[in-house]
């Protein structure tokens, strides 16, 4: 019995219709004959054709968008010798930021704010973090904490100030573990009390930007004027390194007191 080759039946079928071919050869495998495959030479055309637009558009999709390097300046922050010519404020400059503050909605808790910045040296976080367990009215005492590995220590409370933190711990809504809360109940933070020092020294009138650390800075130097000896104010304001403190009684008018006098 013979058998037509699979080519020459290919091939009769495709010639029945009268259709150009194309032939591409392989091998399929070792020792096996080489047999020819014949396509469609239309097909094939519409084939490579479709084939190269899909890969065009693969590509398009693929291809990583072109990144234009942009130099960004970024602005310089000035100097604060450009914005102020000393980073203090003198005692006549609280009162009047004092004043200028109880004029707001919350004017007693504001003052108070000032009042014992100013005092006890208070940084802008150690303020807001202050807690009524560390105040003992019984005793007047203030235990302060520091930060920036600064040394605690314990402050005693004036009369005014005590009479202040008893009337803001009872009109105190809701009540907080915090001495100096928001309408909310929740801690001052210390851009809140940084915006509110700015607007008091607006109204006024300090002729330049007031910042919270300026009361840090205005009891040094208040402690130094009043004579006060280096060691005992660096354990007043915490400073861990008593190069902090000298900067106060550099600038004491005392030094010079006994100057050009007989």
């Amino acid at each position: 019995m013979e058998f037509t080759p699979l080519s020459d039946l290919i091939a009769a079928r495709l010639a029945s219709h009268n259709e150009p071919l194309f032939a591409a050869s392989h091998l399929s495998g070792e020792g096996q004959s080489l047999v020819s495959v014949f396509v469609k030479q239309p097909f094939f055309e519409q084939f490579t054709q479709n084939r190269a637009s899909n890969m065009a558009k693969s590509a398009s999709k693929t291809a990583s968008p072109i990144i234009k390097k942009r130099t960004v300046v970024t602005p310089l922050r000035r100097k604060n010798a450009d914005l102020r010519t000393r980073e203090y404020l003198t005692d006549d400059e609280v009162q009047r930021l004092t004043a200028a503050v109880k004029a707001n909605r919350h004017g007693h808790r504001d003052a108070t704010m000032i009042l014992m910045a100013y005092r006890h040296g208070f940084r802008a976080s150690e303020l807001i973090d202050l807690r009524w367990d560390q105040i003992e009215f019984t005793s007047a005492s203030l235990h302060v904490r520091r930060v920036k590995q600064g040394t605690p220590s314990t402050h005693p409370i004036l009369g005014d100030e005590l009479r202040a933190l008893r009337k803001l711990q009872r009109n105190q809504e809701p009540k907080s573990p915090f001495v100096f809360t928001s309408e909310r109940g929740t801690p001052f933070t210390p851009a809140g009390f940084a915006r509110m020092i700015e607007r008091a020294g607006v109204e006024a009138k300090l002729g330049f930007k007031a910042h919270p650390h300026m009361l840090r800075h205005a009891c040094g130097y208040a402690l130094a004027n009043k004579g006060h000896d280096t060691r005992a104010l660096q354990a007043y304001l915490g400073h861990k390194n008593i190069q902090h403190t000298v900067r106060y009684t550099e600038l004491s008018p005392t030094r010079f007191k006994d100057f050009w006098r007989s």
